[in-house]
């Protein structure tokens, strides 16, 4: 199998061994077997994060096909629901706003699988993941036994967490959330381009249903939401993590540049705005690749592209940001067999 037949950016080249989990004693045996093969071990959920190479990955690929939401506790002020790692994240989504629980409706439309999510603490629009997540159930490929860490433990940050720090020490079988029933409404709306296409102000809420068709709504417009048809969403979603600045580097900034100031004292500023404005519009392209024509943070794979050919895009985009403001951008995708050196 190659790889690209399971990546969101159609992209990556062949599998030495493919295994598909379905249940989470195949998950783990696999890894384990693989491990004590002493065999390298890919995790492939939805492949919406991950950059492949070319020649592909030379050891076991594990697809993670588990399914299974269990509400192990549910009262009127909320639910505790436990999810199988391989569960359609976006589809779960739909089914927290359809029980009229809210917390993770701004994160609709995001492509992928649930046991990703805690991974790098995804988030859209205002919410994160770590906003609703109370623990992960793992197996610990270093102690070889299943562990529960909760919360406390699992080191979120932004586009951070404690699974990102080890890379290859824990793989996720379970996912566990905590919800509250709202009436029908959102939790307040953070996001200020959200609120405005809501027409309430931030830190209002919403009815969640409206919440949920205005994300994917605004995620189609940025090519954001997967189809086959469009090659604006054969991406990775966002290639670079918005900077986190000191003050000082912020203030070097031009004064339209976006800032927003965090808890630390530390500012995070937009990759888009920069990228934009060191002169790489929508639809800038390199042969087979390119950016979105919809949004200048996906690079994007035009059809008959190459791992290479995205890379050395990547490279081009992220050189061009440091010439010109003195920020070095870091890409969010997980490179497979290659480096953005």
């Amino acid at each position: 199998m190659d790889l690209s037949e399971v990546t969101t950016l159609r992209l990556g080249g062949p599998a030495r061994t493919v295994v598909e989990a379905t249940s989470e004693a195949e998950l783990i045996d696999a890894v384990r077997a693989a491990d004590e093969a002493g065999e390298p071990v890919l995790l492939v959920g939805g492949g919406s994060n991950l950059v492949v190479s070319d020649a592909g990955f030379d050891g076991t690929v594990v697809l993670v096909r588990t399914r299974g939401i269990d509400v192990s506790a549910d009262a009127c002020s909320g639910a505790m629901v436990t999810v199988a790692a391989g569960e359609d994240w976006d589809a779960f989504v739909a089914h927290v706003v359809e029980h009229d629980w809210e917390g993770v409706e701004a994160l609709s439309g995001i492509p992928g699988s649930v046991g990703a999510t805690p991974i790098q603490n995804v988030g859209a629009y205002g919410q994160e993941v770590a906003d609703t997540i109370v623990s992960v159930r793992t197996w610990d490929r270093h102690e070889k036994r299943v562990r529960t860490i909760m919360f406390t433990d699992l080191g979120f940050a932004y586009r951070h967490s404690r699974f990102k720090g080890e890379p290859d020490r824990f793989v996720v079988l379970t996912v566990a959330f905590q919800f509250r029933f709202a009436g029908g409404l959102s939790a307040p709306v953070r996001y200020g381009e959200l609120a405005r296409r809501l027409g309430v102000e931030t830190g209002e809420r919403a009815p969640l249903q409206q919440v949920r068709e205005t994300v994917l709504e605004l995620r189609r417009g940025k090519g954001m939401v997967l189809d086959a048809d469009d090659h604006d969403t054969w991406s990775a979603g966002s290639f670079f993590t918005n900077p986190i600045l000191s003050a000082d580097a912020a203030a070097a900034l031009p004064d339209e540049a976006p800032r927003f100031e965090q808890p630390d004292g530390t500012v995070k500023t937009s990759a888009a705005w920069l990228i934009d404005h060191a002169g790489f519009a929508k639809g800038f392209a390199r042969g087979a690749v390119g950016l979105s024509g919809k949004h200048v943070l996906a690079l994007t794979n035009r059809g008959g592209g190459t791992t290479a050919e995205l890379l050395d895009l990547a490279r081009e985009v992220r050189d061009g940001v440091e010439r010109t403001f003195g920020i070095r951008l870091v890409n969010e995708p997980v490179l497979v067999g290659d480096a953005l050196v």
